[in-house]
């Protein structure tokens, strides 16, 4: 699969395999994975948005934007859902044990369920950090110097969307310099459906972009709403142009 770029409202997102985004950020890097609901909400979140512009690639995890931009602009991307980025990353993982991982929690409780779920897919986890409920600031030393500590391949950042790409840019701009610079990735709660602490979503469900519907089932005061929001994505994508950069 080719490696193709686009840029979308300052946004560079990429569309290729794991294995040639995993080569490209291998001297580190940010990676984001905005759905639909939160690509609408930058107009009134700037530092969200300016999160998403400071990533060094954003995934094409929605498939309606994905659907969006070919009816408006002619271009055909192919969706990558956050969920299937980190199963294609765990399995990278699992046969590369020196590639390690520190993970950023938002509970005791999902710190547990992740790691031992990790541990059983054989995944090598050098850290691990549980996230304080985080306000207007979300400049976060100490889980800085726990990363550069511990000097990780990858930090996984399961947070909420919105807190964890604006974190995930802060601990890019710190670890800039280092030499052990980490690949970030905000994967939010993708984890959740891989250790039953969300309702599975089945593969295929996911890849013919129907993981809204099985959210919506599984959490509908949660995620109807989350996902109605994101009608908003049409007028969005209609007013700003998508160009490939590469």
């Amino acid at each position: 699969m080719d490696m193709k770029e686009y840029l979308f409202v300052g946004i560079r997102f990429i569309d290729c395999s794991i294995d040639k985004i995993l080569f490209k950020l291998r001297h580190g890097g940010l990676v984001v994975v905005p759905a639909a609901p939160s690509l609408v909400t930058f107009d009134r979140d700037k530092k969200y948005h300016q999160a998403l512009k400071d990533a060094d690639i954003a995934i094409f995890d929605s498939g309606f934007f994905c659907i969006l931009v070919r009816i408006f602009h002619g271009i055909k991307v192919k969706k990558f859902s956050g969920l299937e980025f980190l199963k294609n990353l765990i399995s990278h993982c699992s046969d590369n044990a020196e590639e390690t991982v520190f993970l950023v929690n938002p509970t005791e409780d999902e710190a547990d369920k992740n790691k031992i779920y990790l541990e059983s897919k054989n995944v090598s986890i050098k850290g691990d950090y549980i996230a304080p409920m985080y306000g207007d600031n979300i400049k976060d030393q100490n889980l800085v110097k726990l990363i550069k500590e511990n000097k990780p391949k990858y930090v996984i950042i399961n947070l909420g969307g919105g807190v964890q790409e604006v974190l995930g840019a802060f601990i890019k701009k710190e670890t800039e310099n280092c030499a052990c610079r980490p690949i970030i990735i905000c994967t939010g709660a993708a984890i959740a459906f891989l250790t039953g602490a969300q309702a599975r979503i089945p593969t295929l469900i996911d890849r013919i972009y129907l993981g809204w519907l099985a959210r919506c089932i599984s959490n509908p005061k949660v995620f109807v709403p989350r996902y109605l929001g994101g009608v908003n994505l049409i007028w969005l994508v209609m007013k700003n142009k998508i160009r490939e950069i590469s």
